[in-house]
């Protein structure tokens, strides 16, 4: 088994270059995941010249371990939206979804993409009674959004559920290999990508410039901020976006055991199901589910139930693949689409899709080059403004969103009996010499201290045991085991600990 998305193994490696002195372009897009690449991509189509800045390489963060699937009904989105935002609200978010599916199949066949994308039925289901008058209310909400959304018991399933909803011909595609076409039709087109190119400020001037890292720089008219967390959030995007976390597993099932359909559950597990052409005997089964929050820990025994999960409903008897992806959600469910509140007008923000990326993205490719354009948006796009945050946000001092689990993280007292309680290949967030440290013991037994400070904004990380990472509870921020920065919104690594010194003098 190995601890990689099946997505991302074994399918080639992408080889764009790092930004090196100065450049200019049209647009600059700061993240070259799902919404990066194809808000590019239809800006590319437009005729302007667009910079694709990626940290890593395209289309192998968070977004790019997801599960790859497009469909108008996406578990209880519908009864969600129309509780927080109003019945219209969820009528406008139908309409994008449904054009959005339709956009990502004429895209892919446009451009010949080998994605393997597969016209099936999608599902929401509820496992037991309990669930159901979640399911009664979101079907309600769904046909009230002109979803035409069947109710019914059949799913197809190996294993009886208590209802079903399900909308004929929906979506599902390798996501990397879609993402990768629309990056080498954009390069095509006289447009760039560039990988290892971690973005670290944005100066909204005229023009704006892009600098990164390495002090190498962009200069465009427009910047599209794309990367989960934008790093240019204020203070009301940053109280309005909650980091969630979900596990994946894939493993090879016989064709005809193979569910025919894509699946979410209501209730719990709130698993997602789907299978992916693998050979002419089997399919790869892809199933997720265990989302948590970031920073919560026991990554571990998650992953042990979500395997027994799949093993025992749908016959996944064979692991080869466990992952994680992350994606960020709004109060009201609805994603976060279009400018900033910047001054000067020229920043434009994608996020908050919550887990749902393929149509999103599409969505957010649609909705910017529209803005930048000067065009007039499509008249179900006024839900999906930033704008909408500042009138609804809460104030700081009665928010009640993501920090409130900074509270549970707090740090032992006892430091010597905290680390040598920690084993070889753990980790935990102790107090050293008044200082919060991040402490891991490698599989050698030798102890490593980082600050357990994320950089972001000061939170304490938590250790996620499974995937041998540091997690920040706030944002999502991820660092590996020596303080590197894996995923923003941060964007330095874990500082050294200056307990290393309090620690040897101790000694």
């Amino acid at each position: 088994m190995t601890d990689e998305a099946y997505w991302t193994y074994n399918n080639g490696v992408t080889g764009y270059p790092r930004l090196d002195g100065r450049g200019r372009a049209d647009v600059a897009v700061i993240g070259g995941g799902a919404a990066g690449l194809w808000t590019a991509w239809e800006l590319a189509r437009t005729g302007r010249r667009v910079a694709v800045l990626e940290a890593g390489r395209i289309a192998e963060a968070a977004k790019g371990g997801a599960a790859g699937q497009a469909s108008v009904i996406q578990a209880l989105a519908y009864s969600r939206i129309a509780h927080a935002a109003g019945p219209e609200a969820a009528r406008c978010y139908a309409q994008a979804q449904k054009q959005a599916v339709e956009r990502i199949a004429e895209v892919a066949d446009r451009l010949g993409a080998d994605c393997e994308l597969e016209r099936r039925p999608s599902y929401v289901y509820a496992a037991d009674e309990q669930s159901l008058p979640q399911l009664h209310e979101e079907w309600a909400a769904a046909l009230q959004a002109d979803i035409p959304a069947v109710y019914g018991a059949a799913t197809g399933l190996s294993f009886t559920v208590a209802g079903a909803l399900h909308v004929v011909d929906q979506l599902q595609f390798h996501p990397r290999k879609l993402l990768t076409a629309l990056a080498e039709d954009l390069v095509r087109r006289g447009s760039a990508v560039y990988e290892h190119s971690p973005v670290v400020t944005v100066d909204e001037g005229e023009p704006c410039v892009v600098m990164t890292e390495t002090g190498a720089s962009v200069a465009a008219e427009q910047v599209v901020v794309a990367t989960g967390f934008p790093i240019v959030a204020d203070s009301v995007l940053r109280r309005s976006l909650r980091p969630r976390r979900e596990l994946l597993l894939a493993g090879p099932v016989p064709a005809e055991r193979a569910p025919e359909g894509m699946y979410v559950a209501v209730g719990e597990p709130a698993a997602t199901i789907r299978s992916a052409p693998l050979d002419d005997r089997q399919r790869m089964v892809v199933v997720a589910g265990e989302r948590y929050e970031a920073g919560s820990g026991s990554v571990q025994e998650r992953f042990r139930r979500l395997s027994a999960w799949a093993a025992g409903k749908v016959g996944l008897e064979r692991v080869e693949f466990r992952w994680s992806a992350q994606d960020y959600e709004t109060d009201d469910r609805l994603p976060v689409i279009g400018p900033a509140s910047g001054e000067q007008g020229r920043l434009w923000i994608a996020t908050g899709f919550g887990g749902w990326d393929a149509t999103n993205a599409a969505l957010a490719g649609r909705l910017i080059t529209a803005g930048i354009r000067g065009a007039r948006p499509p008249e179900w796009a006024a839900p999906f403004a930033p704008e909408r945050l500042e009138k609804n946000g809460h104030d700081q001092d009665d928010w009640n969103g993501p920090a409130r689990s900074v509270v549970r993280h707090r740090v032992e007292r006892d430091e010597r009996d905290a680390l040598d309680a920690i084993r070889p290949g753990d980790g935990a967030v102790v107090d050293v010499g008044g200082e919060h440290c991040a402490a891991h013991r490698d599989a050698s037994g030798l102890l490593h201290l980082v600050s357990a400070l994320c950089p972001h904004q000061g939170c304490t990380v938590e250790f996620n045991d499974a995937e041998k990472t540091w997690e920040c509870p706030c944002h999502g921020s991820r660092f590996a085991t020596d303080g590197a920065l894996l995923q923003g919104p941060a964007a330095a690594p874990l500082a050294p600990a200056r307990a290393y010194l309090a620690l040897t003098a101790a000694e």
